[in-house]
C-alpha cells in the first residue's frame, strides 16, 4: 500500500467503483418502488401472475418520478441537517486552539503542509478511542476525536489518526458514505413500511371478474416475490453500503503515512485503537465514518471495516511499518495489570532492610539489593572457585594482587 495521495490512479479508481455502487443503490430504490406495487396489485385482483406485474410495472413507472423527488429531498434535507444530527447524537462539541493547542496544533500543521482547508475540531467526552471526519461540504466538515483517543495516544499517534480522517475528507469518502447511509435509510423506511402494511393489512382477494383476460390464482406467487424483492433489496443495501465503507479505509491508512512519513504511527495507533472504539449511544451510520467499528456482523458479512490485521499488515507490507502487536491502554487495561502485580507481590516475601547509604532498602516492598545466598562453614566462598581463587568474572581478576 502506498500513500493515497500519491497514488492518484487508485482513488481515481475507487471513486468510480464507488460512484456505480451509489448508482446500482439508488437503483434499489426503483426494485423497491416495483416490488411494492406487485404487492398492491397482488392484494387488490386475484389474477393471474403475468398480469399484475404488467400492472405493477405500469404503476411502477407512474410512481418512480415521486419515488425520485422523495429521494432527493431526503439527501437535501440530510445535506443540511446531517451535521447536526450526528454531533446531537454523539455529543461532540466544538474546540479552539485555547482550548486544546495540542490537538489543534497537530491539525492545522496537517492541513497547511497540503494545502487543506482546515475542518473544524470536535471533541467527544468518552473513555472510547475513536475518531471520524463528517459533512457534506467545506464549511460543515469536521474532524472528531475522544478525549479517551486524547489522553491513551502520543502527538505521533494522534497526528496519523488526524490523517487518516484529513484523507477522507479530501478523498470525498465523507460525502459519499453520508449520501449512502441515506439511500440505505430510504430502503430500509419503505421495507419496514411495506412489511408493517402487509402483516396488518388483509387480503382482499379478487374485487371483480368482469375481466376474462386477466386470469386468476397468481396472487400468491407475485405476492412471494414481491417480498424476495424487499428483501433482496435491503439485504444489497446493506452490502452495497459496507462495501463502501471498507473500501475507504486502506486508502485512507495510506493516505496518513503519506502525511505523516510514520507508518509505525499510524499502525500503533490503529493497535491501541482496536476493539476499543464503541460509542455508546450512537448510531450505526455514524460508526460507519469512524477510524475502527468494533460491532460486527455475522461471519464479518456485515462489518463496515476490514479487520485492524489486515489493515496493519498491508501497512507493513506496502508502507514498510513494523507490527508491535496488539498493544496495552492504561485505562483499558490498568485493572488487570494492578491484579497481577497484586499477586506477584502476595507471592514474593516482603523483606525489607534499614535504609543504606545507597538510598532506600526497599521499592514497592522489594530489597535494595538482591539477598546473598547462605554460605556453610567449610565449603568456599560463592567468589571462590574449587581452587580458593578469586572468581575472575567478566572483567578479569578482582581479588587483591601480590606483588
Amino acid at each position: 500500500m502506498a500513500a493515497a495521495y500519491g497514488l492518484y490512479t487508485h482513488i481515481q479508481s475507487n471513486r468510480r467503483r464507488s460512484i456505480l455502487l451509489l448508482i446500482g443503490l439508488f437503483f434499489l430504490v426503483y426494485v423497491m418502488v416495483f416490488a411494492g406495487a406487485l404487492a398492491a396489485e397482488a392484494m387488490s385482483y386475484d389474477a393471474s401472475l403475468q398480469w399484475l406485474v404488467q400492472r405493477a410495472w405500469i404503476d411502477a413507472v407512474k410512481a418512480s418520478p415521486f419515488a425520485t423527488i422523495g429521494t432527493a429531498l431526503w439527501i437535501l434535507l440530510a445535506y443540511r441537517f446531517n451535521q447536526s444530527m450526528v454531533d446531537m447524537v454523539t455529543g461532540g462539541r466544538e474546540v479552539t486552539r485555547q482550548e486544546e493547542p495540542r490537538l489543534y496544533n497537530l491539525l492545522e500543521n496537517l492541513c497547511i503542509s497540503r494545502g487543506i482547508t482546515m475542518p473544524k475540531l470536535k471533541i467527544i467526552e468518552t473513555p472510547a478511542l475513536n475518531a471520524f471526519a463528517s459533512g457534506m461540504n467545506e464549511k460543515q466538515y469536521s474532524v472528531t476525536v475522544t478525549s479517551g483517543l486524547l489522553q491513551s495516544l502520543d502527538d505521533a499517534e494522534l497526528e496519523a489518526v488526524l490523517g487518516h480522517e484529513l484523507t477522507h475528507i479530501r478523498n470525498g469518502d465523507v460525502r459519499m458514505l453520508v449520501v449512502a447511509v441515506i439511500i440505505a435509510g430510504v430502503i430500509s423506511f419503505f421495507a419496514e413500511m411495506f412489511f408493517r402494511m402487509f402483516f396488518y393489512t388483509r387480503w382482499s382477494g379478487g374485487r371483480s371478474s368482469d375481466d376474462s383476460d386477466r386470469g386468476k390464482g397468481g396472487g400468491g406467487i407475485a405476492i412471494v416475490i414481491a417480498i424476495a424483492l424487499i428483501a433482496l433489496a435491503w439485504f444489497l443495501s446493506v452490502v452495497i453500503r459496507f462495501a463502501l465503507s471498507r473500501k475507504r479505509e486502506y486508502l485512507a491508512d495510506a493516505g496518513s503515512v503519506e502525511l505523516t512519513k510514520n507508518p509505525d504511527a499510524m499502525i500503533s495507533a490503529l493497535r491501541k485503537i482496536e476493539n476499543r472504539g464503541d460509542l455508546e449511544g450512537a448510531t450505526s451510520g455514524v460508526m460507519e465514518m469512524c477510524i475502527d467499528n468494533p460491532r460486527s456482523g455475522f461471519e464479518n458479512l456485515f462489518d463496515t471495516h476490514p479487520p485492524v490485521d489486515k489493515r496493519v499488515d498491508a501497512l507493513v507490507r506496502f508502507a514498510g511499518g513494523h507490527d508491535p502487536g496488539p498493544l496495552a491502554v492504561p485505562q483499558f487495561d490498568e485493572a488487570p495489570a494492578l491484579a497481577d502485580q497484586s499477586d506477584e507481590s502476595a507471592q514474593e516475601p516482603q523483606t525489607t532492610a534499614p535504609d543504606g547509604p545507597y538510598g532506600p532498602s526497599n521499592a514497592g516492598g522489594r530489597p535494595f539489593l538482591p539477598p546473598r545466598p547462605p554460605i556453610e562453614l567449610g565449603t568456599p566462598s560463592p567468589g571462590s572457585n574449587a581452587g580458593g581463587s578469586p572468581d575472575p568474572g567478566p572483567w578479569g581478576p578482582h581479588g587483591g594482587s601480590t606483588r
